[in-house]
């Protein structure tokens, strides 16, 4: 990176670009999940595409007008639009232009609620994939047992497809999350199957297996080996990799669930006037335990393999959890988590094609 890039980055890492349209809620539920982000980050700014006249009044409505740049976009990227048909006619979506603002330098991360497959086309088109990357993939953070709280998952949804060379870069790309965003300095790493026995599983997962092994050193990680659904919150693991489809249906299962619980004790400790007492008494452990559990508060997931930053929030995500995406977006611009990540990854990228060599030669000389 030059000079003036670097200073240019500095200028804008207190600067996210919000996508205001796409969501399933609607523009009024980001505007508010950015009003309670800015109420937090007083350094903070951002910009906000989309219909001026739709968003200008709620801005002012917010008090948060002096912090927020509308760049005017009339069209929106459709929750059931193909990814085909967004790179053909999406130059005049917000989602678009919150995209080029990242591109050209004007916000230092992209956040948005919109069609995950739309957005990931224009980031790839515009922002472009690191050298040697094929797949780039969606990295989530999952609540668990570790002491930083969460683990990381790759890839939640990017691409439902990934064979063993892209299993490889998944878990490379990760331990670089993990070091950046978690501050781990040798992350552990295990790769999703049906069972932790080195014979279970896909053809292709068993490959993956070794291939991870094999770069575990030079990667600067540990690697676990296979491990289980039950593995995803633990303490065992502290990246877990696997393909988009199975880490989208376990995301999506884990959010259900998790509101399945609150949803059901809420009602339990309703129920009779004994156990609203007792609820009282535990208020604030009730508190915590909620808190601890809410998906909305990790509501985010990164895109990793492209030369800058995406955050993808959920469609559904309510004012809570679009505060939680572009605040996860804030801290990884304030860590400069883009830069450091594009080298790591291009290293990583360099090192997952060396690793895949190495085994195609040995498959070759066996």
């Amino acid at each position: 990176m030059t000079q003036a890039q670097t200073d240019q980055a500095a200028k804008t890492a207190h600067i996210i670009s919000v996508d205001a349209m796409g969501g399933d809620k609607g523009p009024a539920t980001v505007v508010t999940g950015l009003s309670t982000f800015l109420q937090q980050a007083p350094d903070a700014r951002a910009i906000l595409h989309g219909p001026r006249d739709v968003l200008a009044p709620m801005l002012e409505k917010r008090r948060i007008a002096d912090r927020v740049e509308i760049w005017d976009a009339a069209e929106v990227v459709e929750m059931t639009d193909k990814p085909s048909h967004v790179l053909r006619h999406g130059k005049k979506t917000s989602m678009w232009s919150a995209v080029e603002a990242v591109r050209d330098g004007s916000a230092a991360v992209a956040v948005s609620c919109g069609n995950t497959g739309g957005l990931m086309a224009i980031s790839m088109l515009r922002l472009r994939k690191a050298e040697g990357v094929n797949r780039p993939a969606i990295a989530c953070l999952w609540p668990s047992r570790n002491a930083a709280g969460f683990n990381v998952m790759l890839d939640a949804g990017a691409d439902i497809r990934a064979d063993q060379d892209d299993l490889l870069t998944y878990a490379l790309m990760g331990a670089s999350y993990a070091r950046n965003g978690l501050d781990l300095p040798r992350p552990r790493i295990g790769l999703l199957n049906v069972g932790t026995e080195e014979h279970k599983g896909r053809a292709e997962l068993k490959v993956a297996h070794e291939m991870i092994g094999q770069a575990a050193d030079k990667g600067d990680y540990e690697f676990v080996g296979f491990v289980e659904g039950g593995d995803l919150p633990s303490n065992r693991v502290d990246v877990i990799v696997t393909d988009g489809f199975t880490g989208n249906v376990a995301l999506k299962t884990g959010e259900g669930t998790a509101n399945l619980i609150s949803d059901l004790l809420r009602e339990s400790l309703m129920r009779t006037p004994l156990s609203m007492l007792g609820a009282l008494f535990a208020r604030g452990s009730l508190g915590r335990l909620r808190k601890r559990i809410d998906p909305r508060r990790v509501n985010g997931g990164v895109f990793l393999g492209l030369n800058q930053t995406v955050i993808k929030s959920h469609g559904s995500a309510d004012a809570t959890g679009v505060a939680a995406a572009i605040n996860l977006a804030y801290r990884l611009a304030q860590s400069g988590f883009s830069d450091k990540l594009a080298a790591r990854v291009a290293s990583a990228a360099a090192l997952a094609q060396d690793t895949s060599q190495e085994g195609s030669n040995t498959k070759t000389d066996g």
